[in-house]
């Protein structure tokens, strides 16, 4: 019990983020339906580390980037980065502008420290 004039013994805990990895489920839109030609989970890591190589330098393009899912109809995928790295790789794909002279951007859907919180999508959740 603190009576008055006794000062309150306050401690302040701050946690940083203790998870090694973010996990990002991505996807690629062209401006036109779709583009001429194909683009295998090779060509769409190396778009990404040329969209770091292009914001961050070389720095950025050693960042390590995991191609952990492609699908090659929708043009999603699931990319795990150290948590360090996050922001260096969320802004790089923001910016990205173009891909084989095609109009294109990068939209993250989800992020999470947890891969398995991208298996789902609450707001596309269906109850019975």
């Amino acid at each position: 019990m603190i009576h008055p004039g006794e000062d309150a013994a306050y401690e302040r805990h701050v946690s940083r983020n203790t998870c090694d990895y973010h996990y990002l489920k991505v996807g690629l839109a062209f401006e036109e339906t779709r583009p001429g030609f194909r683009l295998n989970a090779a060509h769409f890591k190396q778009l990404i580390v040329s969209a770091l190589k292009d914001l961050h330098g070389e720095i950025g393009a050693a960042l390590p980037v995991d191609v952990l899912k492609f699908e090659e109809e929708t043009l999603t995928s699931i990319l795990r980065v150290k948590s360090n790295g996050l922001v260096k790789l969320w802004s790089a794909l923001t910016l990205l502008g173009s891909y084989q002279n095609q109009k294109c951007a990068f939209r993250v859907t989800q992020v999470s420290p947890f891969l398995l919180a991208l298996s789902g999508n609450s707001r596309e959740l269906v109850l019975n």
